[in-house]
Order: C-alpha cells, then sequence, then structure tokens
C-alpha cells in the first residue's frame, strides 16, 4: 500500500505540501467481498500544519468501481467523486483515538487504508443496473431481463426463500 511521509507538515507551522497519488489497489473489499477498481486515477491530497500537532487534510478521488446489480448480479460501473475535507489531530493525549484513524501510521498516510475508508462511507446500500432490473429467475438462475424462462415462480414469493433458505439449513445439520 502507498504511504506518504508527512512528518514535515506535522513539525513545521503553516506548512502545506500537496501530493499526487496514484490508486494500485485493483480491488475495493468490503466484508469479504472484492471489487475491482475499474477506473483508478489519482488521490489528490493537500496536507496542511493547521496548529500543534494539528492536521488539515483536503483531498479529492474520482474514479469507478464495479459493484454486482442487487438483482441480476450484473456489473455495474459505479462512479465516485469523492471530496475529503478533514482535521487530524495527532497529539500525544489524542494519540488513543487514532485507533480509528487507521490511515495514519507514525508519521506517514496510507493512501489506501484513507480512500479505502471514503469510499466504505459512501458506499451505496443497493445498486441496480436499471430501475426496472426484473432480476434472476430463483428456479433456474435465468436473467429475466433476457425474456421469460417458463419457470413456475408462483411458489417462489421472495419473502419465503429467505425463509425457505433458513429451513433448508436446519435440515442439513
Amino acid at each position: 500500500s502507498m504511504l506518504i511521509k508527512i512528518s514535515e507538515p506535522i513539525s513545521t507551522p503553516l506548512k502545506s505540501e500537496t501530493f499526487e497519488v496514484p490508486v494500485t489497489m485493483e480491488f475495493y473489499e468490503l466484508s469479504g467481498d472484492r471489487f475491482p477498481f475499474r477506473e483508478k486515477g489519482s488521490l489528490l491530497l493537500t496536507v496542511a500544519n493547521i496548529g500543534s500537532r494539528k492536521l488539515h487534510l483536503n483531498g479529492r478521488w474520482q474514479g469507478t468501481i464495479g459493484i454486482p446489480c442487487d438483482r441480476c448480479l450484473k456489473e455495474v460501473a459505479v462512479p465516485f467523486d469523492i471530496e475529503m475535507d478533514e482535521d487530524v489531530d495527532l497529539s500525544p493525549e489524542r494519540q488513543e483515538d487514532l485507533a480509528d484513524d487507521s490511515y495514519i501510521e507514525e508519521s506517514s498516510i496510507n493512501t489506501d487504508a484513507l480512500l479505502n475508508h471514503e469510499i466504505l462511507i459512501r458506499f451505496p446500500m443497493k445498486i441496480l443496473c436499471r430501475d426496472d432490473c426484473k432480476g434472476i429467475c430463483l428456479k433456474c438462475g435465468k436473467d429475466l431481463n433476457l425474456g421469460e424462462c417458463g419457470c413456475d415462480r408462483r411458489s417462489l414469493d421472495p419473502r419465503m426463500a429467505a425463509i425457505q433458505d433458513i429451513f433448508k439449513n436446519f435440515k442439513e445439520v
């Protein structure tokens, strides 16, 4: 992962430094799932000293991540346009709070971790390839956007499917 040294902005009053960091990650990972970066771009990050061991981070990243449609699982290219604007306190008495800011390591910023954090808070709850996506047949797996499959799906109310799965899991035990 990419580390940028920020010891100079940390220790120099009013010092400001701008970094342009190409994104090299192949995937964005979220609770065990991997979503490929389709357009990586670069993270533009300005780190400014705003007082004793306090920094202001100002950044921008534009890129695209492939996320499957919630209904038919086809990949959707989802654009992200992220603007960051935050203060970070690196004073000794605040050190224990920094466990959360896992993108700061010693006097470096881990830009992968920073970007992952920023993507996480903007990650869409639901993605559809199109508003009227018909999804896939729960019996045969056919993409229903491409036409009907002829299965009798009346018994497979999607709300029941979840409950049927739970029963299936009990039976297998």
